[in-house]
């Protein structure tokens, strides 16, 4: 029997840096899917293919920190 190794999944540290008032409601819609609701707030997700994406959508409004 082969034994499956969990692959260690790397984290993106994203910081909201500007304000989303005035931005289009998907690019509201998808900082608050990150988890983000306030300028300077912060989460600490897994680097997966969709929370790329989302944050390609948002490029301009966060920072991305690799873990």
């Amino acid at each position: 029997m082969v034994k499956k190794e969990k692959k260690s999944l790397s984290m993106l540290k994203i910081k909201q840096v500007v304000s989303s008032i005035g931005k289009s409601p998907i690019q509201k819609k998808t900082l608050i899917g990150l988890g983000l609701r306030k300028i300077n707030h912060e989460k600490t997700l897994e680097d997966t293919p969709s929370i790329r994406g989302m944050i390609t959508k948002v490029k301009h409004l966060v920072q991305v920190q690799s873990l």
